[in-house]
């Protein structure tokens, strides 16, 4: 070695004995540790106790900082986003507010109010009493149905409420009494409806049908209860309704048609008009089929000049009163948004056939011109519905239907006959045309029709177990043909429905648009409607 880095030996031997190496290796106490930093700190920094001391920090403090100096990193990421100005995006809502309807009280007491009998006003209606839709039908024949006819409980699985919107959104409890108040009606009104309602559940066989010439009357029967905006999911008609589905669905043919009888047989166009309307209320995916092709024999039943014909062979005889079931049933197919090759073609064609029986001085025939006929209020009637309401042939018509009456004949009037079928058409034509037109109607023949219902006390528990009355209407006479015979499911029906003309569809008295426009009948005129502005 060097001179200069020997250390001499008798230094050495004076300084060990000063100096325990073991301690080195020695394992102190947590207290010694922290007392020995705690010196360390507090000696001059060039000593190796000071610099023991600083290294026993860093060494202390490095796991510390692994965790804490991450977390400020964090913080000063979310404090800066925080900080960061809000993106605001201004969205302008117009809402246009729905009427505020009330529930109509269904349990008045509607024998209270007095009735007085509108003073009679003669007329003269030459109804052709070979036209009939009344006479019973015989057993039907075993012929093939449909192949795959619905399950007993299909329509029973749709419980849940049904939303109707546009046209068939007054059939709910709260906007029928709106529309009665708004239109007229009430509580004698509606009194009388619920009564014959309930009538016609008793009087329901167990299938489901009304056997007066069913399968036709379980369709009229069954359009009376839609008209009251029921359906399989109501509480005290539901099963009544579901029933009537049933049968109608079961009782179709695999092409569509319905058994009726043979001769003038209204069946298919009333059939069709029901499960149309049936569907547009339930959306059961079954009964769209049944109406599909139901409706289907109906178009292709059309004459080339556009009227329609008994049992639906196309011809040359246009027949005013059995086109009034093609046109109802027509619209109902629109309203009810059934997917029918040709079905606007038709419905434009239908008018045509409406105008060749028209008469130039006012008024419909029965299988041409003719003036004063019973049959006016179905031309009139049905081109409102298929938007030719403006056309002359309609305004002229109504021009003579102001010489209409409503007067209820107890015995038939030696001879004379209740015009019951033509009052039905009646009704309606007046209402969609409104004003003082309808008033005038309305107060004839609704407290006529109350005040001639025959009432049973009494008569039916409803869903919830307590008794109510129960009604129906006949006529007295025993003659045959469109308003005459002793049937009463059909006319309470045909009474129910002109009692039901309040809130049957709406928006009433808005002038139908015309053919040559295009019509959307399954518009949802009475939803709330929300417009953004973004």
């Amino acid at each position: 070695m060097d001179d200069e880095h020997d250390m001499d030996p008798d230094l050495v031997e004076q300084v060990i004995p000063h100096h325990d190496l073991m301690e080195l290796f020695e394992e102190l106490s947590f207290k010694e540790k922290w007392t020995k930093l705690f010196y360390g700190l507090r000696q001059p920094k060039e000593t190796g106790d000071y610099k023991w001391s600083k290294l026993q920090l860093m060494r202390l403090s490095a796991p510390i900082s692994a965790v804490l100096v991450p977390c400020f990193f964090m913080g000063l990421l979310l404090l800066f986003a925080g900080m960061q100005p809000e993106t605001k995006r201004q969205v302008k809502v117009k809402i246009k507010e729905q009427e505020q309807i009330e529930e109509l009280d269904e349990e008045i007491d509607f024998e209270t109010e007095p009735i007085e009998p509108p003073e009679p006003i003669e007329i003269d209606f030459v109804p052709d009493n070979s036209m009939s839709i009344d006479s019973p039908l015989p057993p039907s024949p075993n012929v093939e149905v449909s192949p795959s006819p619905a399950d007993i409980d299909t329509v029973a699985t749709i419980k849940s409420p049904v939303v109707m919107r546009g046209i068939f959104g007054s059939r709910t409890g709260g906007a029928r009494g709106a529309a009665l108040r708004a239109y007229g009606g009430g509580g004698l009104t509606e009194g009388a409806v619920l009564r014959a309602l309930r009538w016609l559940k008793k009087e329901q066989a167990s299938d489901g049908s009304w056997p007066s010439t069913k399968p036709a009357m379980t369709a009229l029967a069954l359009l009376t209860f839609l008209a009251h905006g029921e359906t399989p999911a109501s509480e005290e008609f539901g099963p009544t309704v579901e029933k009537a589905i049933q049968f109608l669905v079961g009782a179709q043919n695999a092409d569509g048609h319905f058994t009726g009888r043979d001769g003038h047989d209204y069946t298919q166009p009333i059939v069709a008009y029901a499960l149309c309307e049936a569907f547009a209320l339930t959306k059961v995916p079954m009964v769209k089929a049944a109406a599909e092709k139901a409706i289907l024999p109906v178009l292709r039943g059309q004459n080339p000049s556009g009227g329609f014909d008994y049992n639906l062979t196309p011809s040359e005889r246009d027949d005013t009163s059995y086109m009034g079931w093609c046109a109802q049933a027509i619209k109902a197919a629109k309203m009810a948004g059934i997917d029918a090759p040709g079905i606007n073609d038709v419905s434009k064609m239908a008018i045509k056939g409406f105008q060749k029986n028209s008469d130039p001085y006012g008024g419909f025939g029965y299988t041409g011109p003719s003036a004063g006929h019973g049959l006016t209020g179905v031309g009139v009637l049905c081109m409102q519905l298929l938007g030719a309401s403006k056309k002359s042939e309609c305004t002229a018509g109504l021009a003579a239907l102001e010489q209409a009456t409503f007067e209820w004949l107890p015995d038939g009037g030696g001879g004379r006959m209740n015009k019951n079928y033509y009052w039905y058409y009646i009704t309606q034509a007046k209402f969609h045309h409104g004003g003082s037109t309808w008033d005038t109607w309305n107060a004839k023949f609704s407290p006529v029709l109350v005040k001639n219902q025959t009432v049973i006390k009494d008569g039916i528990k409803d869903a919830k177990g307590k008794l109510k009355d129960i009604g129906w209407w006949d006529m007295p006479e025993p003659l045959s043909g469109h308003t005459g015979g002793n049937d009463a499911v059909m006319n309470t029906c045909l009474c129910a429905l002109q009692l039901q003309v309040y809130y049957r569809y709406l928006p009433t008295f808005k002038p139908p648009q015309d053919e040559e426009e295009e019509v959307d009948f399954a518009q949802d005129d009475g939803d709330i409607e929300i417009e953004i502005d973004i």
